[in-house]
C-alpha cells in the first residue's frame, strides 16, 4: 500500500529527474556538436553550440544536485541500497562528470589547447549519458544478486542484456537529437541561417532514430522485464500520445518559416512539441515502475523516511523552488531571446 507521502515525494524526485534528463541531454549534445563542427568554421555552428554550452551547463549541475540530496531525504532506506548497487557505475558517472566540468573550464582560458580540450569535453560528453541510462535497466531486476545479506551488481548480466543497450542507444540519440533540436532554434534566433541548416539536418536524421531505439526498448523489456512491460501497456494512451507529439515536431521542421518564407522549419515548436513526447513517455514509464525502486527488492513505501520529516524537507523544497524558479525563468529568457544577449556573444 503507498501512501500518499510516498508518491507525492517519489513525484518530486521524478520531476527533478525529468528536468535534469532535458537538461542534461541538451547540454551533453552540445558539448558533442561543438567538436563535431570545429573545423568547419563557415557555419558557425561550433560557435553556437559553444554560446549554448558556456552558460547552461552551471545551471544544469544544480538538478543532479537536487536529485541526490530528494533521494538521501525523502527515501533514505532505499538510498543505501541503490548506492551499494549502482556504486561502479555511479563512481564513473562522477568522475567523467568531473573531468568535463573542468575542461569545459579550462577551455575558456587555455586558448593553446582549446581544440584539444574541445575534444575531450565532447566525448565524455557522449558517453556520460550511455552510462546514465543504464542505471534504469537495473533497477527493473535480474542484474542484481544478494550475497550474505549484501545487494551486489552482476556487471556480466547487464553487459549481455540486449536491453541495457537499447537504452544506452536510446540516451545516446536521444542527447543528439534534443541538442541539435535546441540548437537550431538557438541558431535560428541569433540569426544564423547556416548553423541552423546544419543543426536542422542532424534533427531530422537523429530524430527518427532515436524513435527506433524507443521500440526496441520496448521490445527487449517484454523478454526481460516483463511485469514492466505489462504495466506500461496500461498506459498505451500516453505512449501513444508520445508518438503524436513527435510526429508534430517533425512536421514543425518541414513548415514554412516565420521570418523567411523560402527557409523551411519551426524550431520553436518543434522543441515544445519534443519536451512534450518525452514527458509523456516518461510518465509511462514512472508509473509502470510503481510501487517499485529497485524490483523485487526495495519499493518507494520501504524506504521512505518518517512523515513527519518528509513534511518538514517537502516544505523547504517548496519554498526553495519559488525562490529559484523567477531566476532559472530570467534565464531561460535571457539565453533565447535577449538580442543584446546574442549580439554580445556575437561581438
Amino acid at each position: 500500500m503507498i501512501t500518499t507521502d510516498a508518491l507525492l515525494a517519489i513525484t518530486v524526485v521524478w520531476g527533478f529527474v525529468f528536468i535534469y534528463a532535458v537538461m542534461a541531454t541538451m547540454d551533453f549534445g552540445a558539448g558533442f556538436w561543438s567538436m563535431i563542427y570545429i573545423n568547419r568554421e563557415k557555419t558557425n555552428a561550433t560557435n553556437i553550440a559553444n554560446r549554448y554550452l558556456s552558460p547552461t551547463w552551471e545551471v544544469t549541475n544544480v538538478f543532479i544536485v537536487a536529485i541526490v540530496v530528494a533521494l538521501f531525504s525523502f527515501f533514505p532506506g532505499a538510498t543505501f541500497i541503490l548506492g551499494t548497487v549502482l556504486l561502479i557505475p555511479g563512481s564513473i558517472i562522477l568522475l567523467l562528470l568531473a573531468i568535463r566540468s573542468g575542461f569545459l573550464v579550462f577551455s575558456h582560458y587555455s586558448k593553446g589547447y582549446e581544440k584539444a580540450l574541445t575534444y575531450v569535453s565532447g566525448i565524455s560528453g557522449f558517453i556520460i549519458p550511455a552510462i546514465l541510462l543504464l542505471v534504469l535497466p537495473i533497477t527493473h531486476g535480474g542484474f542484481i544478486e544478494v550475497v550474505n545479506g549484501s545487494h551486489q551488481l552482476q556487471l556480466d548480466k547487464l553487459f549481455t542484456s540486449p536491453n541495457a543497450y537499447a537504452f544506452s542507444g536510446f540516451a545516446i540519440t536521444s542527447t543528439l537529437f534534443l541538442s541539435s533540436l535546441l540548437l537550431s532554434d538557438y541558431s535560428n534566433v541569433a540569426n544564423e541561417p547556416e548553423a541552423y541548416k546544419v543543426y536542422r539536418r542532424d534533427a531530422l536524421i537523429l530524430g527518427p532514430l532515436s524513435l527506433v531505439m524507443g521500440f526496441l526498448i520496448m521490445l527487449t523489456l517484454r523478454t526481460e522485464a516483463n511485469w514492466l512491460y505489462m504495466n506500461m501497456m496500461k498506459y498505451l494512451p500516453f505512449l501513444i500520445g508520445s508518438v503524436a507529439m513527435f510526429m508534430i515536431a517533425g512536421g514543425a521542421l518541414f513548415l514554412p518559416s516565420q521570418k523567411d518564407k523560402r527557409t523551411l522549419g519551426r524550431p520553436r515548436i518543434a522543441v515544445v512539441a519534443v519536451t512534450i513526447q518525452y514527458f509523456l513517455a516518461s510518465y509511462a514509464y514512472g508509473r509502470a515502475h510503481l510501487p517499485y525502486m529497485l524490483y523485487p527488492d526495495v519499493s518507494i513505501q520501504d524506504g521512505f523516511t518518517h512523515p513527519n520529516t518528509f513534511h518538514a524537507v517537502f516544505i523547504t523544497y517548496i519554498v526553495g523552488f519559488l525562490i529559484l524558479f523567477p531566476g532559472f525563468f530570467y534565464f531561460w529568457r535571457l539565453f533565447m531571446k535577449d538580442k543584446r544577449y546574442l549580439k554580445q556573444n556575437e561581438s
